[in-house]
């Protein structure tokens, strides 16, 4: 089993791995590249995009700065916006639906580390310097007309359902259902979102 596919699967994995840091350097320059890319030069963005994300639909808004681990194992439905200063660590799958909405300075982590420090960094080295530290992993889903606030912060294995607002600067630590709003550190459901009409793009 390579470190990618025990990354993906959830199992501790060498962040130091040669075939991920290449992946990981790729999409630092890529996303670099994406940052500096004039903002109206659509042709450009979209073709960088194409590159560095898994996969995506139709209509997809990044306002940069944008910052990711990986990128490809990022996906985005039709329809989403993301706007600026927003970081998302990919070390497993980001799955966002159609119609997406997020804000500034959002932050999504797939990653996490042991909360032991000796199975964090493992034994230290003859020279006193310890190896990449041990990382684990749980994707995060994100359904369809969902609307994250400015500032939120979604932890690794949540899943949002569809039609949800999250309120700006939440922390998501737990899975949040279908059709509601939900806000708070942690973050947790006030009240339901009951949808006047349903929102559907060509």
């Amino acid at each position: 089993m390579t470190e990618r596919e025990k990354m993906l699967a959830g199992q501790l994995y060498n962040c130091g791995d040669a075939e991920l840091l290449t992946q990981w350097h790729k999409a630092k320059d890529l996303a670099r590249n994406y940052n500096q890319t004039n903002s109206s030069d659509a042709a450009e963005k979209e073709k960088i995009l194409n590159e560095l994300l898994g996969g995506k639909g139709k209509n997809l808004w990044i306002t940069a700065p944008f910052y990711v681990d990986y990128g490809n194992n990022i996906y985005f439905g039709n329809n989403c916006e993301v706007n600026m200063n927003c970081t998302f660590l990919d070390d497993n799958i980001i799955r966002i639906g159609d119609n997406a909405l997020i804000a500034p300075n959002v932050q999504i982590y797939t990653a996490f580390h042991p909360t032991n420090a000796g199975e964090r960094f493992g034994e230290p080295k003859e020279d006193g310097s310890f190896e990449f530290c041990k990382t684990g992993t749980a994707p995060v889903i994100i359904g369809d007309n969902v609307w994250i606030g400015g500032g939120a912060i979604i932890l690794p294995g949540v899943t949002i359902g569809n039609n949800v607002v999250i309120g700006a600067g939440s922390i998501v630590t737990k899975d949040i259902p279908d059709n509601v709003i939900a806000v708070g550190n942690p973050c947790r459901v006030i009240k339901e979102n009951k949808q006047s009409r349903m929102l559907y793009f060509a």
